[in-house]
This record gives structure tokens, sequence and C-alpha cells, in this order.
């Protein structure tokens, strides 16, 4: 059996999938937690997601419901192997990680990995290709099918983060007050969300989770992507992205693959941004799950 954890910031998905034969994998149930992040979290808070949130659910579910599933009669948590994909995961954040939750599983297989990696088995499974993550930030990675081997640093969303939602909203606050074929935009805008000018000022410079409030911009957007300016605002943002992290890698020949909600809302103006620069996109998916329960699966 496989325990499969995908985590950001706010929430984390865990699947349980049952692999008894090659072509027989089932996903038997889902549970949700808390975000888990090591790099922002202490290992207590950490071990009371695990041991509170997560156990709890996996230590009441149904029996009844793992035998239906092909389950055998075994112990739920004595033959799990775990993978787990996370924000903040970062090198030296691994082994920590990887001790707690062998604190919970007595599993043959306990395995951490960063969110990149998630992206990139997710969306490319065993073949070479460019995997990207573009939501509220944006990274990527060059993956020859086995390991990450080159990745441009993301450099968060002052110094980087070209394409994701926190550089459009970034874009489109620029352009609404600065640029004067925004006047409409702007004005519809402010009076939508019921801000000022002081309110913008106020959230992004005064306020924690400023890079969120950027991206929220996203929602006015793709309700208004018949007006070119703003159409034209997120292929910019997006060419950006090819421009800065995708070049360096200089493999124009391979697909590349996404990952995230920028991704996924905005596939027309990401399809054009690539031609552009030279560049086609391969898969989009919102969420890595379905293509990490594909690569665990098999």
């Amino acid at each position: 059996m496989i325990l499969i954890a995908d985590s950001g910031s706010t929430k984390t998905d865990w699947t349980l999938l049952n692999t008894p034969y090659p072509t027989a994998t089932k996903v038997i149930a889902t549970f949700h937690t808390q975000g888990i992040t090591p790099i922002h979290q202490t290992p207590d808070v950490i071990r009371y997601i695990l041991g509170q949130e997560l156990m709890g659910q996996l230590s009441t579910f149904p029996r009844a419901a793992l035998i239906k599933s092909g389950v055998l009669d075994t112990p739920l948590l004595s033959n799990l192997n775990v993978f787990f994909y996370g924000s903040g995961c970062t090198p030296a954040h691994v082994p920590m990680m990887k001790r707690m939750l062998g604190e919970v599983f007595s599993s043959e297989k306990v395995e951490v990995h960063s969110d990149l990696m998630a992206a990139a088995r997710a969306l490319c499974q065993h073949e070479s290709g460019i995997a990207c993550i573009l939501g509220t930030g944006a990274n990527s990675c060059l993956y020859d099918g086995q390991d990450i081997v080159q990745n441009t640093p993301a450099l968060g969303y002052i110094l980087g983060d070209e394409g994701s939602g926190s550089v459009l909203g970034r874009l489109f606050m620029n352009a609404i007050f600065k640029n004067p074929a925004f006047v409409e935009v702007r004005d519809d805008y402010l009076k939508r969300e019921r801000l000022t000018q002081a309110d913008i000022i106020q959230r992004v410079y005064r306020e924690p989770m400023a890079n969120r409030f950027l991206a929220t911009t996203s929602l006015y957007i793709i309700q208004h992507l018949d007006n070119p300016l703003l159409h034209n605002l997120v292929v910019q943002n997006f060419r950006q992205f090819f421009c800065q992290n995708i070049k360096p890698y200089q493999r124009t020949d391979l697909p590349v693959h996404f990952v995230g909600s920028m991704a996924h809302n905005y596939p027309q103006q990401l399809a054009e941004a690539a031609e552009a620069e030279g560049f086609h996109v391969g898969n989009i998916l919102q969420s890595p799950m379905e293509g990490l329960i594909a690569y665990h699966g098999q």
C-alpha cells in the first residue's frame, strides 16, 4: 500500500493507494490536513498535524471499506510506503521530515521530496521534460525522467516568480495606476473590489502575505480576458517566465509541462506565450496528485 502526500502552505492532500497487482491500482481513500511546511513550522506543530489530524482520520477509516477495496486483512499502517511532497522541503529540512514521518509510520519506505519533484514526476512520469509550477508562486526544472538535473532559481515574487499569480498582480497594479490606457480597468476594479490606492499600498507594504493579495487580482482578470489589455498582460507575464526561467535550459526540443492554477486557468495565453518564445506546451494539471497516483501506481 502507498500513502502519497501533496503539501502546500495551506493544506495537505493525502491519498491512500492499494497496488497489489500491476493493473489494479485503486484509490482507497483521500484525507486532508493542514499544510505542512518544515521550513516555517516547528517539529512540534508538524507532529501534532501528523499525530492528531492525519492519524485521527486513518485510525477511524472503516475496515469494511478496506476489505471491499481488496486490501488483505492486515493492520492498515503496517505495510505502507509513504511518499511526502511539500513546499519548504529543502535538502536541509528533508531529514527532519523523514524522521517525523518515521515516528508515525512503521513503514519499510519513507521518502520526502520537494513540491518541484512532485511536479516533475506528476507531469513527466519517467520521460525527460521541463516541469513548471505556476500558481501564486512559480518554479521550474529540467527533469531527465528520474532526477531534477537543473533548476532556474525562482527567487520569490519580489526578485523573480515571473509567470506567477503574484507577479501578474504586480504587473496589473502597476498598469492600472501608471498606464493611461488602463483608466477604465482601474476604475472598474477599484469599484468592484471596494479598494482605494491607499488600501492597496497598505495591503502590499504593511500587511503580511502581500504575494497572496496580489495573486487575487487574477480572479478579476480571468473574468475580463475579452479586454485586449488584460489578455496581453497575462501573455506578457508568461513570456517573461519563458525568457527568464525556461530559456536557460537551452532545450527547445522538450515539451514544457505545467501544474498550478495559473497554467490551468490561462491555457490559451500560456500557449501563445510559449509559441512566441519558441517553446511548446505539454501537459497541464491543476494539481499534481492525479499524476503522482499514476507515477506511483505503475
